[in-house]
């Protein structure tokens, strides 16, 4: 895999700080198998090159990730079509990208769904968007998105996660 593309509404808060997140955590794994790994995140209704918000920026502060200089980007067919695996934070997005381009059915998945057999089960397959919400709520749903992306590093990685 070359290409991964997280993917929430207006790529302020959740999938930035995915992006963000996932970045680190492949850099400090040690994985060889994704050292060409290129992470990218955008918005289903993104005005493109906005900043991220302020809740955003402080709770990935509190994790020692700048998220000052990202801008915010629309979701593009090109960005679809250059991807590899599309991971969403909702099903809602999910599915705004399987109706956008049916070809992208296979490799288009919520987080949860991807990453969580235990969500899949449940039913609970979303990452509840916390936009205008507290630095609290931020933090719950950034602590979410990370919990994800340890499962799947791991899975992406072959199991191999040096810097967990």
């Amino acid at each position: 895999m070359k290409n991964l593309l997280f993917v929430c509404t207006g790529n302020t808060c959740r999938s930035s700080m995915a992006e963000a997140l996932f970045r680190r955590m492949v850099k400090s794994s040690g994985a060889d198998s994704l050292a060409d790994l290129e992470v990218s995140s955008a918005g289903v209704s993104a005005r493109g090159g906005d900043r991220a918000s302020p809740n955003a920026i402080k709770a990935m502060e509190e994790l020692g990730i700048d998220l000052s200089r990202h801008k915010t980007r629309q979701l593009t067919q090109d960005m679809i079509d250059r991807a590899d695996l599309i991971l969403t934070m909702t099903e809602g997005h999910r599915d705004f990208i399987r109706v956008m381009d049916p070809g992208a059915r296979d490799k288009t998945f919520t987080l949860r769904e991807y990453t969580d057999d235990d969500a899949i089960r449940g039913g609970d397959l979303d990452i509840e968007d916390p936009f205008g919400g507290s630095v609290e709520v931020y933090r719950s749903s950034a602590m979410k998105i990370k919990e994800a992306l340890h499962r799947l590093l791991e899975r992406l990685a072959g199991g191999y996660t040096q810097g967990k």
